[in-house]
């Protein structure tokens, strides 16, 4: 399959591809002109100008686009002009998202660089100044004159740009070319871009003598680059080559020309030549050091020119660079003898470099040979855990590693001195005790224990003893105290040492004296006492306790260690949940407590206590861990729990840091994490396996890496961060994994024999295969993505189809696979062609090489036979294809060797004998076919792939348990292997001394939209297509197919873990006031939070005059429901206002007319009416700095007055009584309240408050008198004004008691402001006497939090989140306590229900008469009901979708539309009422697109919706009901059209499928897959007789995927028939931004539908017009956006087209002319024109508008 930048081999001709002569997709600024250059015989551009930066060439024309150029190599063709500056300018992007700019100029006097910028010197010397200078040396060594020669050479540059980030940029990898500028003063004939080394001087009759082809890795220069030479004359004479970074002085950094009449021109670092002609030369000498690089050339000007041959036998050794000093590479040229390359080094010669070739990076995995062993460092950064065999210290907040590695068991305890210098660590097996110095993570010492196994170890405070417990052979216990005071010299001696039958889990050194111990288990507690070399204990007495299990004992923390002994407490836990505190000094019990879970706590029959498995205790509480899976904060008195933090599994460890603030915790279950008792937040450390680690596989685009265990479960983790992401658990347990080489998409083989696909992007299971009847030992997917194959232990082998989603079976072969386990999880292999696939088989002497395709057998190859003097059948275990060569295939054998075989021939042309001890379990191949890594005895080992070194294998020990697989990760960046836990190591071998044998022959050019033949196939995309998974990708990640290109490396930064606990920490908003204190948004309904949006204003798009306008806004669909009080009435005037997005619509209530208030361009979030309704105020949510509040003249809808102050959002708006104040009141971000001028609109006064303020409103009596409500309260207000000035005096009060910690959301005043009416988050209702300020009474009104609270007389209303709207009575509420008491419940107050209404959501706004009759009110649903309690009523007034509108479409009749949304509803609405006829609602599911059938008869009316779980559903509209429901589909359906005639369903999904459906009976009648891996943005049907384009059919459509490719097709339903007439493919850059792509947009002609028009991402922002007829582009208009979505009038010119910066923009595409309308406010995604094309309707997340078309 080709790669995706094959169109950029062998070469790209970037002024030919991107038309520069044109200036289309190039920009000139100043002097650029063409001429015609006599001495090349051709026409260049010439670049004149004083100053470079006013007179030069861009390519790409637009700073924002990218050449995405991969090749290594740039080639500039070019002549400066003498004694005038000139400039080259290249910008770069590289595989971690960096952009660095390379500057290359006469005019520079030295080298610089800073991090993302280069400036190179350039000497460009005459040629008059170059024969003075050589003519003198000529004369000094009697040679010659120079020939004549022009004055300026034309000059060819190459330059390396691998090999210059690399060198200058502290190994940067190069990834892309992104722009280039060519500034004056030169000449410039042509720039292109190769990873060939290009020789410019060979002639193709040369290279065509001398048998050069490309994967020579040299060719003669292109004809079309060539420079002319006259005949009989050389190259050398007349022009002049500079290799960059190759022939320049790295030392002085400058760029040199070198003619070829030098010799000192050395041959490039990669390839040497023998060459019979060549003269001897003198040597060359590359000095490296640490700092800088120099190279030295001399100086043969005075010989003859020799005969220039280019390289074609590569250098089989490298340099290598020591730091310690200066490396010399000579290079030497013999007569008729090969180059040489040699080392000064003699010791590195013939060895594997670098040495170390690897280095352990991270490990996943955590305990082995116990879960009970963790340690703080002293200053409670670091966590110290045992992982198997290895010690690992982990910083918790950057999650570095340090790894202590010696030991060769597992790890059974762990301990640290006082101040955390000394680490000691015991190993199972044969006991082995280490000594480590922590800071420095050397071993100090080393001994055994001569014990079976030990237990538990510890140090005590200062470090000079050391005691350790476990079991001998016999089962005794055994407990030995060494004496380490001499540790620094590696002296430890045993101090005591003692057997007895006393069962000893934990012991323990006091912190307060060296000589006493302490320990526990099985039925006892026993202290300990070391004196004179002899150890001592005694029991504590535990009377009825004694045949208690002891878990885990502790000292009592924080105190001095001068405390006398006697006041000494000790803590011992058990299992059965029992607390003993022991008196030390006493050796008695003196406290006994018995914990239980929390819901037992107060039951009569307890159950059993919490089984503690650990304990830690600190000055302030104690820290335990059960059984149960919790860790639970007691205090000291154990009377209650504080915090607790349930876990997946039991806690087997606690430990508190030492300042107490993190307590440590570890899990059976193989996790390890710890919690932050100040935030009370959890974080997870480490998840691992909890048993052998089987197999794994990599996702090398999203860096996921997915492993499966012999516990049962299927994980995957970030290669980055090592965050396990998913987790699959399974009874039937898994035994092979493989990651789909594109897709979000694994499979995993089981023990069962079931082979079973999953979809990580929607966590489901997508196809599951039982066609195995054993153990599944091999599973691979072919790199093409196109093929799955499983191979299972009974022998059978299944080919399946990857392409679909339920990888539908091909074909299954039995007793093809050798019998047996021994070769899982890797027993398949498939080549990098994806042709072949190799496996062991039918027996386990033969290796069988089959077709990937139909498993036809290609190959049988016995490897018994190729030892002929053997004694034994040698039998094959592991196959694996090189990556960079197909035809060769390894083979692991029984008599551990590998085997290279030729998969063409089968011949045997490699062998390496005694690769293990035992023999290679695992071995993969390096994609530079340089390296092999293999795995066997625990070991990691890397191989020279070509064995010709001396010392051919470097080894790593690390592992415990034998390695199941080991690989190189995509990119060959690392290695990943896997057994006992899953190691990542840094592979170092420099990614620049690949040599790239394997080159691409030349391939004919990629289709494109200007052919003139229809095409037969669909052609590939120009760039990849975008990932449409939601997946958050690194900008360096690229494709997997891509030898020279690698995966971005390990992220910097780490990211959070997913934690399973149920502490979880709320994700609220958090900013920063002007104080600096973070703000925390609080967690209530009531409070205002932005839509979230990614769309940015376009500033610069102006609108036009209301008379002039090509259309006019009509009406508006939908009501903000993430608004707060954002609805408004006037019942006198009949008018009530609310608002959608950032308009503010005013409605007739009697005619349901429209007026729009349009000046805010953001979410408004509330809104206000004045007490005479003849002013509305509105705020919109924080744009740039500010909140805009806007102040409208009712009658005639303008904007009198705009005022901003805040600088959050705006909570709430509030006029006096009097109208003569405004009150705003800003959000969490910025409590503070401001009181207006309603005559000035200037600000009078403003106050702060403690916390967020959810409602405020003025008193309806006294105009002075205000009061608002929050999270700290309530808060009674007084304004007094005095002139031009105010004074704003605020009083908090906090909530009462009674009602507990509550937040107070909302308020209202009584009509004789007597009394204030609060509402809080817990359905509180209190009720306050205003002049004592106090609460006298507490009602609980609702179960939810109550956010709208209206008092009307002596009705009260209120609206919660539970949708219920509840009408009280209040007649007896004001008999309450003079004194300002709280009313007692016998005193007659009473608050009763009266009316009860169920709404579709939770109430956010409400208006009400003065009787509280009937009334406004607004949900969160987007509705708007007329409220009536008389009748008891609710009638809906405006309907809206609550979330994002997917689609929209139109009855052909234009007598009804359709809209779909996110939240799964489709709505049917009547024009020109655009009331809601019917809604059809599909729970859980959001609906994607809609379709109306071209039947226009009632009764024949059909809608066809696609949904995102793959379904199509079918309603017919004269029923209401469901008729049909269809599955064409695996994946979210993006497009959905009838065919013109009705007949057929055509639905395009998000994986590029396009399934035909039939309408009668739901059936899949066709599925078409040209478009596979992009997203179907766009199908449309038109009816259109075929026979004009050669064709039969009637009907024409088109698809259009993400991907920039389009379809047409030919079609007659009735005859099943439908053909390919034609493809566009629209070339593009890659796109760099983090969101996804513009979509790709097409539309037949309105009137011609042979005539296309097309829009989407590409190289420029564009309308293209395609022709099918011409099969040409016939006219493009120039975009200032990308398009998001664009509708075409059938009756006018006009094309209405949004974009992502919220213009929605009218175009008459004839003459160009356009206008912009700004009325929305978030980007637009549908805009569609009605059949008769009077309205246009245009959405942006949740907003309809209609407009009314007048034409431009």
């Amino acid at each position: 399959m080709a790669r995706k930048d094959d169109w950029q081999h062998p070469y790209v001709n970037i002024f030919k591809e991107y038309r520069v002569s044109e200036w289309q997709n190039a920009s000139k600024v100043g002097d650029v002109s063409p001429s015609w250059d006599k001495t090349i015989n051709c026409s260049v551009f010439r670049i004149r100008g004083p100053v470079p930066a006013e007179n030069f060439i861009l390519i790409p024309k637009n700073a924002s686009q990218s050449l995405g150029l991969k090749g290594r190599y740039l080639y500039l063709l070019f002549k400066p002009t003498p004694r005038k500056p000139f400039l080259i300018v290249l910008d770069v992007g590289t595989e971690n998202g960096r952009t660095v700019r390379i500057s290359i100029s006469n005019m520079f006097k030295e080298f610089d660089f800073t991090p993302t910028s280069l400036l190179f010197p350039i000497q460009c010397k005459l040629e008059f100044e170059w024969s003075q200078e050589t003519a003198f040396k000529s004369t000094k060594q009697c040679f010659g004159p120079l020939p004549p020669g022009p004055k300026v050479h034309w000059t060819c540059l190459m330059m390396d740009l691998q090999l210059t980030l690399a060198t200058y940029l502290n190994r940067l990898y190069y990834s892309h070319l992104k722009s280039i500028k060519l500034c004056s003063n030169m000449s410039v004939k042509n720039v292109f871009t190769t990873d060939l080394q290009l020789t410019p001087e060979l002639s193709y009759q040369q290279a065509k003598y001398l048998g050069l082809t490309p994967k020579d890795g040299t060719v003669p220069m292109p004809r079309d680059m060539m420079f002319p030479v006259p005949m009989g004359h050389k190259w050398e004479k007349y022009y002049n080559y500079i290799r960059f970074p190759l022939d320049g002085e790295f030392k002085s950094n400058i760029i040199q020309k070198i003619s070829f009449h030098d010799e000192s021109r050395s041959p490039s670092p990669e390839t040497a030549t023998s060459t019979p002609e060549l003269p001897e030369a003198e040597q060359i000498q590359v000095l490296k050091s640490s700092v800088r690089r120099k190279v030295c050339f001399s100086d043969q000007s005075q010989k003859s020119s020799p005969e220039v041959v280019p390289e074609q036998r590569p250098v089989n050794h490298t340099l290598s660079v020591n730091e310690e000093g200066v490396n010399k590479m000579k290079i030497c040229k013999r007569v008729r003898k090969v180059i040489h390359v040699m080392t000064t080094s003699a010791k590195e010669a013939g060895k594997l470099l670098p040495d170390p070739i690897l280095r352990l990076r991270k490990i996943i995995g955590f305990g082995g040979a116990t879960n009970s062993c963790a340690l703080w460092t002293l200053a409670g950064d670091s966590v110290i855990y045992p992982c198997h065999a290895i010690v690992v210290s982990l910083k918790i907040n950057s999650c570095e590693q340090r790894f202590f590695i010696g030991h060769t068991d597992k790890v059974s305890a762990l301990a640290f001195n006082g101040n955390t210098t000394l680490l000691v660590s015991a190993q199972t097996g044969n006991c082995v005790v280490r000594i480590w110095n922590y800071l420095k993570g050397n071993c100090v010492a080393m001994f055994k224990m001569h014990a079976h196994s030990v237990t538990t170890l510890s140090f005590s405070h200062s470090g000079g003893f050391l005691c350790g417990g476990g079991k001998d052979s016999c089962g005794k216990t055994l407990v030995v105290v060494w004496n380490t005071t001499n540790i620094k010299n590696g002296d430890v001696s045993i101090f005591a040492k003692l057997k007895m039958e006393v069962d000893i889990q934990r012991m323990k050194f006091a912190n307060f004296d060296e000589t006493r111990l302490v320990s526990c288990g099985h039925d006892s507690i026993r202290l300990w006492r070391v004196n004179k070399g002899t150890l001592r204990s005694c029991a504590v007495n535990l009377g009825e306790y004694r045949t208690l299990d002891f878990t885990d004992v502790a000292f009592e923390e924080g105190d001095s260690p001068e405390q006398h002994i006697d006041d000494r407490l000790l803590f011992a836990s058990s299992r059965s949940g029992h607390i003993f505190e022991i008196d030390y000094s006493r050796v008695v019990i003196k406290n006994v407590r018995w914990l239980f879970p929390v819901q037992q706590k107060w039951s009569v029959n307890k159950g059993p206590g919490i089984a503690i498995n650990s304990l830690s205790v600190c000055s302030t509480f104690c820290a335990t861990g059960s059984e149960d899976g919790f860790l639970r904060l007691w205090p000291l008195d154990f009377s209650g729990v504080f915090l607790e933090a349930e876990h997946e599994g039991p806690v087997s460890l606690v430990s508190v840091s030492s300042d107490s603030m993190q307590v440590l915790s570890a899990t059976s279950t193989g996790n390890l994490g710890f919690l932050d008792v100040s935030s009370r937040g959890y974080n997870t450390l480490m998840r691992s396996h909890t048993s052998n680690v089987l197999g794994f596989s990599v996702d090398g685009i999203r860096r996921h890496l997915t492993t499966a265990s012999s516990d049962g479960s299927i994980r995957i983790w970030s290669m980055d961060s090592l965050h396990q992401l998913y987790d699959f658990v399974s009874e039937d347990k898994p035994c092979s994994v493989a990651f789909h080489p594109r897709e979000q998409i694994f499979s995993c083989g089981f023990n069962s024999g079931i082979v079973r696909v999953f979809d990580i992007s929607c966590g489901k299971l997508l196809a599951e295969h039982n066609h195995h009847k054993g153990l599944v030992v091999g599973l691979a997917f072919s790199p093409d993505g196109e093929c799955m194959y499983s191979a299972a232990s009974e022998g059978s082998l299944a080919l399946y189809n990857s392409c679909d989603n339920d990888s539908h079976v091909i074909r299954v072969v039995c007793r093809v696979v050798a019998r047996g386990t021994g070769r899982a999880p890797d027993a398949l292999t498939v080549s990098s062609d994806s042709r072949c696939l190799a496996f062991v088989g039918p027996t386990e002497y033969v290796i069988t090489i089959a077709d990937a395709l139909s498993l036809e057998e290609s190959l049988r190859l016995d490897v018994s036979v190729f030892d002929p003097q053997s004694t034994f059948l040698d039998s094959a275990l592991k196959v694996c294809f090189s990556v960079a060569s197909p035809e060769h295939l390894l083979v692991t054998t029984s008599a551990n060797k590998i085997l290279w075989v030729n998969t063409q021939t089968g011949s045997l042309f490699r062998q390496v004998c005694n690769v293990h001890t035992k023999w290679c379990t695992s071995l993969a191949v390096s994609q530079d076919k340089r390296f092999l890594v293999t795995a066997g005895d625990n070991a990691v080992k890397v191989w020279d792939y070509n064995m010709k070194l001396k010392f051919n294998s470097q080894m790593f020990i690390g592992h415990s348990q034998p390695i199941n697989q080991v690989s190189f990760t995509p990119g060959q960046k690392g290695v990943i292997s896997v057994g006992d836990a899953i190691f990542l190591w840094d592979f170092l071998a420099h990614p620049l001394h690949m040599q790239l044998k394997h080159r691409l022959p030349l391939q004919a050019a990629t289709d494109s939209a200007v052919d003139t033949i229809p095409r037969q196939r669909a052609p590939q995309p120009l760039t990849p297509p975008p990932h449409l998974d939601g997946t958050i990708m690194d900008p360096a990640e690229i494709g997997l197919n891509d030898i020279n290109a690698a995966a971005s490396g390990p992220s910097s930064r780490p990211e959070s873990a997913a934690s399973f606990l149920k502490i979880t920490e709320l994700g609220n908003v958090q900013n920063n006031d002007s104080t600096g204190r973070k703000t925390v948004r609080p967690d209530c309904y009531k409070h205002f939070v932005p839509h979230i949006k990614t769309s940015i204003l376009d500033q610069t798009a102006v609108t036009p005059q209301p008379d002039k306008a090509g259309m006019t806004l009509k009406t508006i669909i939908g009501y903000n429901g993430n608004g707060r009080g954002n609805l408004v009435w006037s019942p006198d005037q009949g008018l009530f206002a609310y608002s959608c997005g950032g308009v503010v619509v005013v409605e007739n209530v009697n005619s349901g007319r429209q007026r729009h208030l349009v000046v805010h361009r953001e979410e408004i979030s509330c809104l206000a009416i004045s007490n005479n309704a003849k002013m509305i105020a509105s705020a919109a949510s924080k744009s740039a700095n500010r909140s805009l509040i806007c102040i409208w003249a009712i009658l005639g809808g303008a904007c009198v007055n705009t005022i901003s102050y805040h600088k959050g959002a705006v909570q709430s708006l509030a006029f006096s009584s009097d109208d003569r104040f405004l009150l705003s009141v800003g959000d969490f971000s910025d409590c503070v309240m401001a009181v207006w001028s309603c005559s000035t609109f200037e600000m009078l006064s403003k106050e702060s408050a403690l916390g967020p303020i959810h409602d405020a409103a003025f008193s309806p009596s006294v105009a002075a008198h205000l009061a608002c409500v929050g999270s700290q309260g309530v808060y009674f207000g007084l304004f007094q004004n005095q002139g031009g000035e105010g004074d704003l005096n605020l009083v908090r009060v906090k909530a009462p008691t009674a009602v507990g910690d509550v937040e107070m959301t909302a308020l209202c005043f009584h009509a004789d402001d007597a009394l204030l009416f609060t509402a809080s988050n817990r359905g509180h209702l209190c009720i306050w006497d205003i002049k004592t300020r106090s609460c006298f009474m507490a009602v609980d009104v609702d179960e939810g939090e109550i956010g709208v609270l209206l008092c009307r007389g002596n009705r009260l209303l209120t609206g919660s989140d539970t949708q219920r709207l509840r009408l009280w009575g209040i007649e007896a509420v004001r008999r309450f306590d003079p004194e300002g008491n709280a009313a007692k419940k016998n005193s007659g107050v009473s608050v009763m229900l009266k009316q009860e209404i169920v709404l579709d959501g939770a109430a956010v706004s409400a208006a009400f008469d003065n009787t509280m009759d009937m009334g406004i009110v607004g949900t969160t649903t987007g509705t708007l009901w007329y409220i009536d309690w008389l009748e008891n009523s609710s009638i809906r007034l405006v309907s809206g979708h609550k979330n994002k509108v997917n689609d929209l479409a139109f009855q052909p009749d234009e007598s009804h539309f359709a809209t779909c949304s996110e939240d799964g509803s489709l709505r049917v609405w009547s024009i020109p009422s655009n009331e809601l006829v019917v809604q059809f609602q599909v729970l859980n599911q959001a609906c994607t697109c809609v379709s109306w059938s071209p039947f226009v008869i009632m009764q024949r009316a059909r809608l066809v919706a696609g949904y995102n779980d793959g379904t199509v559903r079918v309603f017919r509209l004269a029923t209401s009901e469901m008729e049909r429901k269809l599955n064409p589909h695996r994946v979210a359906i993006t497009a959905i059209q009838y065919s013109a005639n009705g007949e057929v369903i055509l639905s395009g999904a998000k994986n590029g499928l396009i399934a035909v459906s039939r309408v009668t009976d739901g059936s899949t009648i066709r599925v078409f897959k040209d478009h596979k891996k992009g997203a179907i943005t766009t199908i449309e049907c038109v009816r259109e007789q075929c026979k004009n384009f050669g064709v039969a059919g009637n009907e024409l459509w088109l698809a259009a995927s993400l991907d920039r490719r389009v379809s047409v097709w030919a079609a007659d339903w009735f005859k099943s028939k439908c053909n390919l007439l034609d493809w566009l493919t629209l070339a593009a850059p890659p796109y760099g931004q983090d969101d996804s792509p513009p979509p790709s947009l097409a539309a037949f002609h309105p009137t011609d539908p042979s005539v296309i028009i097309y829009t989407g991402y590409g190289i420029e922002k564009e309308l293209t017009f395609y022709s099918l007829k011409k099969k040409r582009i016939i006219k493009k208009i120039a975009l200032p956006h990308w398009a998001t979505c664009f509708s075409l009038s059938p009756k006018s010119q006009l094309i209405a087209l949004g974009s992502k910066e919220r213009v929605l923009k009218l175009i008459k595409w004839s003459t160009g002319e356009f206008q912009d309308f700004l009325e929305h406010s978030d980007s637009l995604q549908k805009c569609r024109f009605s059949p008769s094309g009077t309205f246009l309707f245009s959405v942006a997340h949740n907003e309809i508008l209609i407009w009314e078309v007048n034409g431009l």
